[in-house]
């Protein structure tokens, strides 16, 4: 963890330097990103050029930090997140939440594609994660613990806030559509599920299954921030119906769910800055 600290040392420092401020950061997923385009000001990083960061290289990810500014508030948005299944550490993947935390972020906002589990939903639903289920067989904490990044054991029976989840309800009405909430699983991948296992994370109690978002939450519950995880349903984990998943499709699916998504997560930035 010591190296970890100044590796995020390090990032920070460059981004500082960029004009780096942010209250908040968004890490945008599959199909979702074009945010950037609804603020006032944007000054977009590459991630090559920022040290220790990782580089993107999952499909519908771009791969900028953008500095974005809006009515007077400073976001780091992630054009593309960083996966496991790309060869990644869990500290590699994380890195870009503590790098936030050490520039004055406060709060984390998650978007992502993942497939629904439960037969209510339908391709393009939004779902609002309340829990989180990890079978990634690995944690963003594991090892050496840093007390200047966090606790040695923090509480995960919230992980998700209340406030920021009760707001995007209240966002979703005034805009006209539903958002369930939804218990998300983690799972490393790349390979999508079996129709077993399908079965096995549905009753465990999931309704979304995804390759990202847990490892993520976990990092910034840790580094002190609030989160709110947001994830559109792209394709549909149903074992006795299913069908073979398209990439395109699901791209195309997260293209079409973008602008809702786009209106809760400007709908929270826009808010208090201390609810």
């Amino acid at each position: 963890m010591s190296e970890t600290f100044e590796r995020i040392q390090q990032a920070a420092a460059y981004l500082r330097e960029q004009g780096a401020q942010p209250e908040s950061l968004v890490i945008l997923g599959t199909g979702l990103g074009g945010l950037s385009d609804r603020f006032d000001t944007t000054h977009p990083v590459p991630y090559e050029s920022i040290p220790n960061f990782p580089v993107s290289t999952a499909p519908g990810h771009a791969g900028h930090l953008v500095l974005a500014t809006r009515n007077g508030r400073q976001s780091m948005i992630m054009e593309g997140r960083f996966h496991c299944y790309e060869g990644y550490s869990m500290s590699e993947v994380t890195l870009p939440i503590r790098v936030a935390a050490a520039l004055g972020a406060k709060t984390l906002l998650l978007t992502s594609a993942v497939g629904g589990l439960d037969a209510r939903y339908r391709l393009g639903d939004i779902v609002v994660v309340e829990d989180h289920i990890n079978m990634m067989g690995d944690s963003p904490l594991r090892g050496p613990n840093d007390e200047r990044i966090g606790p040695r054991f923090p509480d995960m029976s919230a992980p998700y806030d209340a406030t920021l989840i009760d707001r995007a309800e209240q966002l979703a009405i005034q805009e006209g559509f539903r958002l369930p909430r939804a218990i998300h699983v983690s799972v490393p991948g790349p390979q999508l599920e079996t129709r077993a296992e399908y079965r096995m994370l549905r009753r465990m109690g999931a309704d979304t299954v995804g390759m990202s978002t847990v490892p993520e939450c976990i990092a910034a519950v840790h580094a002190g921030l609030r989160v709110a995880a947001f994830a559109a349903v792209t394709d549909l984990g149903l074992p006795d119906a299913l069908e073979a998943v398209d990439v395109e499709r699901i791209i195309a699916v997260a293209n079409a769910a973008a602008p809702r998504m786009e209106k809760l997560v400007l709908g929270l930035l826009d808010g208090p800055a201390d609810e």
